[in-house]
């Protein structure tokens, strides 16, 4: 006689025969749920909608604004960071052509979108987001040295506010090197101009260490300054009227948009010249030189992980270049009928033959 299967009070009943097998089953579709479910729920709580990407506002200075306004070694450097535009985090372009007065314009109307992070290319537009926002972690790609006056951080080691970043040059003196380097190229050469921004607010920052370092040596520095392309004309033929023997472009943000009318004015007037952008000499200007804005733009982009990650901007220190690009067109130098000597070829990144 078989015994009676007893049930035990608080003990679900154990199914018989193929109900037992569909009992099992469900048992083993419940298990893997909740095993998937403690997989995902990570991903699930991690995971941002749309609308919550960081939101990056960037102010192009130089840049015009239309479908080019966005600086790809920006972009590349925060993808090998592992960011990607519109799916891990949000970028707000803003352009200003070259002006400064709409570089402050733009950096108030970024501050009032509420990006969670700022990112200027000259001096103009930082000074306004810092006055604009004490909140937003701001980081600036150039603009000069940031102490000096209005100055962007309390010392370079300890920012010590909302502000930190790059700069171009380590500091003020950083502009005399654009006069060594152009009297390398002309000896013997007794009159340089500087061609300024007459709008810009820093001008001073350029010419005085570039005065100081003409005076040394006894060559007569002529500051020329300009207020819009159309000065440009007028602007090379008083220089060719003076006796003019070589140019150094200031490095303000207004003359990167006219690169090519500048060289291709510096050829007209057989003036040897020197300015910042590497496209100055591409496009047939003698000389440029500036910090690696490669190299720049990837430390800015490190800085932009770093905030978002949770560092504070006040104890992040501003970073100074480490590595400068000279290029030299030596087809400019031929037809300037210039033989530069092998000692400035050799300090050359890269030589335009």
């Amino acid at each position: 006689m078989q015994t009676p299967i007893r049930h035990v009070p608080g003990h679900p009943r154990r199914p018989r025969g193929r109900w037992q097998e569909i009992w099992t089953g469900f048992r083993v579709v419940c298990t893997c749920l909740v095993a998937l479910a403690i997989l995902v729920e990570p991903l699930v709580a991690t995971a941002q909608p749309p609308g919550k990407l960081p939101r990056i506002g960037v102010i192009l200075t130089s840049t015009v604004p239309g479908p080019s306004c966005s600086f790809p070694n920006f972009l590349q450097a925060l993808h090998e960071l592992g960011y990607v535009e519109g799916q891990t985090i949000s970028v707000v372009w803003r352009c200003a052509g070259g002006s400064d007065d709409q570089a402050r314009a733009l950096a108030v109307e970024v501050v009032q979108l509420g990006v969670d992070i700022i990112v200027t290319t000259s001096h103009a537009p930082t000074v306004a987001a810092k006055t604009a926002t004490s909140s937003i972690p701001i980081v600036f790609a150039g603009g000069g040295d940031p102490l000096v006056p209005p100055a962007l951080v309390a010392s370079l080691a300890h920012p010590g506010g909302n502000v930190t970043g790059v700069t171009n040059h380590a500091s003020r003196a950083f502009f005399a090197q654009y006069f060594d380097l152009l009297l390398q190229a002309t000896p013997g050469v007794t009159q340089v101009a500087l061609l300024l921004n007459r709008r810009s607010a820093y001008k001073a920052n350029v010419s005085q260490p570039v005065e100081a370092a003409a005076q040394a040596v006894g060559v007569t520095l002529h500051r020329v300054e300009v207020e819009s392309p159309d000065d440009f004309e007028a602007a090379f033929a008083a220089m060719t009227r003076q006796g003019i023997g070589a140019l150094i472009v200031s490095s303000a943000p207004f003359f990167n948009r006219y690169t090519a009318q500048l060289a291709a004015l510096a050829a007209t007037h057989r003036l040897p010249a020197i300015a910042a952008p590497p496209s100055f000499a591409a496009q047939g200007g003698l000389m440029a030189y500036q910090s690696s804005p490669t190299e720049r733009w990837r430390r800015v982009a490190s800085f932009v992980d770093r905030i978002l990650k949770g560092a504070k901007p006040a104890e992040l220190p501003v970073e100074i270049p480490m590595k400068y690009e000279l290029i030299i067109n030596l087809k400019a130098a031929q037809a300037l009928g210039l033989t530069l000597p092998p000692g400035l070829l050799l300090l050359a990144d890269e030589v335009i033959k």
